[in-house]
């Protein structure tokens, strides 16, 4: 004989949202309050509480990227003593935060400088499943320095870099490294835009522009160099007002996919969204070698490229997705062994004009 019996499973099925990143970056400086801790910015707080009434660089820059940011800015604040290693206070500031990047507001003066902060990302990377980019502050130019040694020595500090998580900016006006990040992360655009972007709106709060030893104001020569030399700079057009930004570069080695910050940002949030879909499938017998399972499990890790291609269509206008919608060989998965799986996913990034070429022609015609 047997009795009856009724057993009830929540079945966790992993569709839920994961935590988002994008948008908030941990600004590390010398401040002079707060050293030690993490301080949680928004749009409404007051950095001159936060941050002490004193000026520092790391409330110039939060400042910036704070009036950039626009509304539901967020960021966090690492304020460190002078001659502090900053993968001490990021490491330390990790454990309780999770963040896009890093702003290193105090400026980078060498080569190796830059070097070591690409290879501390990779580091990140591997030992904390951290995918970070680094927004480093270079030096403004100094008062014994003319525009074209300033060039030169801005020139040096990027030569023979190959660290395409970092993007070098020049404090050409004190804080632009500050504005840069807040243009990164303003909700007004998505992760997928160049802070080149004109319909953005100009730069805000940006200090005054410094003048070289002969009494030269920055010229947009200067800033076209700058850009050459893949540092990230403001830039302005002719009879246009307002002041914007160009390409945020990124160190990348030469023909490497990533020279533009826009293109490592979707795939960082596309990687970071299939790793947590991932650990959700170790040893789970429903992903297995049949031709159902990997139809199915091909609709399950195309999920964030799917809501990542979500576009809008308002008043005429069409507002597209962080990247193009997935076609059907967007994802491939391939068994090694009974139990090893390699999964290739294809994300594409829609067309962005950064060079506009108009040609106008006179119709003559007598009818």
């Amino acid at each position: 004989m047997a009795q009856g019996k009724v057993t009830v499973n929540n079945l966790n099925l992993s569709q839920g949202a994961t935590p988002e990143v994008e948008r908030k970056l941990l600004f590390i400086g010398t401040c002079a309050t707060g050293v030690g801790s993490v301080i949680s910015l928004n749009s409404q707080s007051d950095l001159n509480i936060l941050l002490g009434a004193a000026k520092s660089e790391l409330k110039t820059q939060a400042l910036a990227a704070q009036l950039n940011g626009g509304e539901n800015w967020q960021a966090y604040a690492a304020p460190q003593k002078n001659n502090t290693d900053w993968r001490i206070t990021a490491s330390d500031a990790f454990s309780s935060v999770s963040v896009e990047g890093v702003v290193i507001c105090s400026p980078a003066t060498t080569k190796a400088a830059v070097v070591a902060i690409g290879d501390a990302l990779e580091s990140f990377r591997t030992t904390k499943a951290r995918r970070l980019f680094a927004l480093v502050a270079t030096a403004s130019i100094s008062g014994t320095q003319t525009w074209a040694t300033y060039e030169t020595t801005q020139a040096a500090i990027t030569n023979g870099v190959a660290a395409y998580r970092v993007a070098c900016v020049p404090l050409l006006h004190g804080n632009d490294v500050g504005a840069l990040a807040g243009r990164l992360c303003n909700r007004a655009v998505s992760i997928a835009d160049s802070p080149m972007r004109v319909a953005t709106g100009p730069v805000l709060g940006l200090g005054t522009s410094v003048l070289d030893k002969d009494g030269n104001p920055l010229s947009d020569a200067t800033l076209a160099a700058l850009d050459a030399n893949r540092l990230s700079a403001v830039q302005r057009y002719v009879d246009y007002p307002g002041t914007y930004f160009g390409d945020c570069n990124l160190l990348d080695a030469p023909g490497g996919d990533y020279q533009v910050i826009e293109h490592l940002r979707v795939v960082d949030k596309a990687a970071r969204a299939v790793r947590v879909l991932s650990i959700a499938r170790v040893a789970n017998r429903s992903f297995n070698s049949t031709p159902i399972s990997i139809a199915a499990n091909k609709t399950y890790f195309a999920r964030p490229l799917r809501l990542m291609s979500q576009s809008t269509v308002f008043n005429g206008e069409h507002f597209p997705g962080e990247i193009k919608p997935p076609s059907d060989d967007a994802i491939t998965i391939q068994w090694l062994s009974k139990t090893q799986v390699v999964i290739y996913l294809k994300l594409k990034p829609y067309n962005s004009p950064k060079d506009i070429t108009a040609n106008i022609v006179l119709d003559l015609a007598s009818h």
